[in-house]
Order: C-alpha cells, then sequence, then structure tokens
C-alpha cells in the first residue's frame, strides 16, 4: 500500500471519528436541550396555574367586598326606613325598638339633613366633623359617593340621609387595592422570568409589564408586536378586579427557551464553519511546509554535492593546466567521489527506513570531524573529551549518523559566527549512551529553543532550516533516539545531547 493511499484511508477514518463524535455531542446537546424545553415549559404552565388561582381568589375577595358594600347599602337603607317610621308612628314601643336599631349602627357614617341641607343629626363621624351645621364643602364631597336616601317628613318636608363607607369597610378596601397592587407587581415581576405584558380591558394600554427590555417597552410598534406574539403563544389570562375594571395578562415562554432551541442548530454552524477554518489554516500550513522542505532539501542537496564536484573541477583545472602531480590529483578525486558516494547514500536513505548494523560510533565521530576541520573557518577548534582508540558499538547507520554530527557542528559555526571552539563529549551507561556537542556561540532563547527542530525555521539570513530537523528524523524516527538541546545559556554558548540506545 503506498503513502497516498494510507493517507486517504487515515483522512476519511478521522473524518468519520470527527463525524461520530459530533453527531454524538449534538444529538446529546439536543436531549438537554428538550429536557430543558419541557422543564421551562412545565414552569410556565405552573406559573399560569397558579395565576389563575390568584385571579380567582382576588374575583372571590372583590365579590366579598360588593357582599359587604351591598350589606351596608341595606342597612343604610334600613337606618332610612327607621327615621321614617319614628316620624309616623308615636307607640312607645316601637319608638324604642327603632331607637335600637339606630344606637346599634356603631360603624357606617350617616348625616341627616333637612332640604336646605342643614344638619339634624349625625352618627359616626369624625370629631373634627361632627361640629358641622350644614353639609358642605369637603363633608359634602366625603358623603357624595353614594346617593341620598329620602326620608319623608311630612308630605311637603323631605329630610334626606347621607352615608359613606365605614372606616372598617375603607380599611379593608385599602387591604384590597394593596392586595390587587402586589398581585399584578407579583405577576409581572415573577421568579420564573416568563416574559409579561398586562393590559386594561381593551388589550392595549399597558398597566404594567415585567421580563421585557425597558427601553423597548416605549415602543407601541414593539409593544403590540408583543401582545400579538403572546397571544399567538398563550390565552390571556382574563383577570376581574371589580371597581378597578378588567385586566388581561398576557405572557410567553422565556428568551432563553427560543435561544436553546436554536443552540443545537448554532452548535452545528459554529463546529462546520470552525472546521472549514482550521482546515484551510491546516492546509495552508502544510503546504508551506512542504513548500520549505522541498527548498531546503533542493538546497541541502545542491550545497552537500556542490563542495566536492567543485574540488573535482578545480583539480581538472590543475591538471589541463600541467600543475599538480597526478597522483595527488587522483588521490584528493577519490576522495571526493567517496564523499559523492556518501552523500548519495544519505539522500537515498533519507526517505526510507534504513538497515542499521552495529558501528563504532567513536570512528564515525572523529571521521566527521576530520571531514569538517578543513572545511571549517581557521579559528575554529574542536575538542573530543575521549580517546580516538576507544571502541563503543551500538545500532546505527553511519552514513546517516555522521550527517547528524556534521549538521550540528555546522549549526554551531554559524551561532559563534566562524569564531569560538566545539567540544564532543562522550558518556556511556547500561543502556545507552549521551553524545554532547557544545559550542561557544551567541546561545538560544527559549522561545527559539521550540521552534529550531521544526522543518524551514532557521535564524540566518541565508539558511533554509533544514539541517537540525533532518538531524531530529534521523535520531528520532530512525534510531528511536532522542536529540534536544540540553543547555543554553544567551551569549555564553548551546549544548546539544543525543541519546541513543545500545541495542536495536
Amino acid at each position: 500500500m503506498d503513502l497516498y493511499t494510507q493517507k486517504k484511508r487515515a483522512k476519511i477514518l478521522l473524518f468519520v471519528l470527527a463525524a461520530i463524535i459530533i453527531g454524538v455531542s449534538i444529538f446529546y446537546t439536543n436531549v438537554l436541550v428538550n429536557k430543558f424545553a419541557k422543564e421551562e415549559q412545565k414552569n410556565v404552565r405552573l406559573w399560569a396555574a397558579a395565576v389563575h388561582r390568584k385571579a380567582r381568589l382576588v374575583k372571590y375577595t372583590e365579590f366579598f367586598f360588593s357582599k359587604l358594600q351591598e350589606q351596608e347599602r341595606k342597612r343604610v337603607e334600613l337606618l332610612a326606613e327607621v327615621y321614617n317610621q319614628i316620624l309616623k308612628d308615636d307607640t312607645v314601643s316601637d319608638l324604642t325598638f327603632y331607637l335600637e336599631i339606630i344606637a346599634n349602627n356603631t360603624t357606617i357614617p350617616v348625616i341627616l339633613t333637612d332640604n336646605k341641607g342643614k344638619i339634624l343629626s349625625t352618627k359616626n363621624l369624625e370629631e373634627n366633623q361632627d361640629t358641622l351645621t350644614y353639609l358642605s364643602g369637603k363633608l359634602k364631597d366625603d358623603f357624595s359617593l353614594y346617593d341620598p336616601i329620602d326620608v319623608q317628613y311630612t308630605r311637603t318636608r323631605r329630610n334626606y340621609l347621607y352615608y359613606k363607607d365605614s372606616k372598617f369597610f375603607q380599611e379593608l378596601k385599602e387591604v384590597l387595592n394593596d392586595y390587587i397592587s402586589s398581585f399584578m407587581e407579583e405577576v409581572a415581576l415573577n421568579s420564573s422570568s416568563v416574559p409579561v405584558i398586562i393590559t386594561d380591558s381593551t388589550q392595549k394600554n399597558v398597566i404594567q409589564f415585567g421580563n421585557l427590555n425597558d427601553i423597548r417597552m416605549s415602543d407601541p410598534l414593539y409593544v403590540q408586536e408583543k401582545l400579538d406574539e403572546m397571544e399567538r403563544e398563550n390565552t390571556p389570562i382574563k383577570v376581574s378586579f371589580g371597581d378597578q375594571g378588567t385586566s388581561y395578562i398576557f405572557y410567553k415562554y422565556s428568551d432563553l427557551l427560543t435561544i436553546m432551541r436554536f443552540f443545537p442548530l448554532a452548535q452545528i454552524l459554529i463546529i462546520a464553519v470552525f472546521f472549514v477554518v482550521a482546515y484551510l489554516l491546516f492546509s495552508y500550513a502544510r503546504k508551506s511546509e512542504q513548500n520549505r522542505v522541498w527548498a531546503g532539501m533542493a538546497k541541502e542537496t545542491a550545497h552537500q554535492i556542490g563542495t566536492p564536484l567543485s574540488s573535482i573541477m578545480a583539480w581538472m583545472e590543475l591538471l589541463k593546466m600541467g600543475e599538480g602531480s597526478a597522483d595527488q590529483a587522483a588521490d584528493e578525486i577519490e576522495k571526493d567521489v567517496r564523499r559523492l558516494e556518501v552523500i548519495t547514500e544519505r539522500f537515498s536513505k533519507i526517505g526510507s527506513i534504513p538497515k542499521l548494523s552495529e558501528n563504532n560510533v567513536v570512528k564515525i565521530i572523529y571521521d566527521s570531524v576530520t571531514y569538517l576541520k578543513p572545511r571549517s573557518p581557521k579559528k575554529i577548534t574542536y575538542l573530543i573529551d575521549f580517546p580516538e582508540d576507544k571502541e563503543m558499538f551500538i545500532p546505527v547507520n553511519d552514513a546517516l549518523f555522521s550527517w547528524v554530527i556534521e549538521n550540528v557542528c555546522k549549526n554551531a559555526i554559524d551561532a559563534m559566527g566562524g569564531v569560538g571552539s566545539i567540544v564532543i563529549n562522550l558518556k556511556e551507561e547500561a543502556k545507552h549512551i549521551f553524545i554532547d556537542i557544545s559550542d561557544t556561540g551567541r546561545g538560544i532563547s527559549r522561545t527559539e529553543q521550540r521552534d529550531i527542530f521544526n522543518p524551514g525555521y532557521t535564524s540566518k539570513k541565508r539558511g533554509w532550516g533544514l539541517g537540525l530537523s533532518l538531524s531530529k528524523r534521523i535520531i528520532r524516527d530512525y534510531h528511536k533516539g532522542k536529540i534536544f538541546v540540553k543547555s543554553s545559556t544567551v551569549g555564553k554558548g548551546t549544548t546539544f545531547r543525543i541519546i541513543m540506545r545500545k541495542t536495536a
């Protein structure tokens, strides 16, 4: 199976897994939203039922007050009849009976006047009112809520019995008004966050509202739109307040429920947009990285081949000019040809899994430094902190491993600006060997340490940022080892560490 077929299958598998994850997430979210919606609808229904019960209680209370008011009216009419009987009947027993009825009235304020408004008698008036002679001014206004009752004095003369609600009844009426007011506020500012509008009997004029935008509710068009919307969702609750008239309570489900209903769709849209943007960004990043890698590989190939090829061409020119010995030229050209063979081997193995064999890592390091010394600036010194005759065999591909040593040393030379020293140290443990390559260069900041092994990353003005990336791939992927920045101090130098396993 080729690489592209594997990548295609991997993409399909990832797509299927992503679709399953998204589907499960959306399904679960939809289940939660439906549960929330049912709970919200249940709460609104409970709230509406509670409002209905309170509305019935208000209606019953108002009915009770109307009956109480009717009873007071009948008591006043009875008093009027008593006055009539007193004027008509002169028997002692009847007068005593009627006078007892009048005396038993201890709550209803009454004023008996003649036809000219002169006060003849009073009952249950306030202290500052019982000394007045005529029914006029504020006193008359207070007793003008109900029409006076005629009390026939003679055939040609009539007296009038004025009355008003008892103080007890007025206090109860205030309690009722407070109860109605608190009922309206409780309905409007409910704990269930139900949007509510309370109107008068015309269903147009707003008395009170709750859980709606105060500013927008000042717009009549918005108010009418909300009333129509609420009426479509739920039948308005009718509440009768007796003297205060009839009101209608419009309500709807909370805006949160509406938002939650559309949340799964919004979630799908957001996820889709996220995946599209992520795919485009990753695709762009992948293509950019591939372009950097291809450009870097091309430049690295040209650089690797260019050095021995230039040497061969120089010796050819010397031979043509008759300068230099043929034997020396042959030896140098043979070295350059072997170098070209090594380069060819490196590039042929970098794209496939190389074969590892037991090789002396000490010899590879010394051979790599021997090749680098004549090609390094004169002010660069190398110090290998272990003897050349030491033997340390590990499973390694010598061509690729020497490439790593060369790349790290070249990176050190660039960091030192052609002046400084490179120290190579080798330590051995039971299962691993540790190779430390230190330089006296400018150092690497912590931010750069996270990026220096990425393809295309370079701090040089002229460079393609592929050496350390290839080194990491050779050590980590092919040899199952590690390469990293062990330590670095800005302005003092850097130490790279390579960890290799002794057994494959």
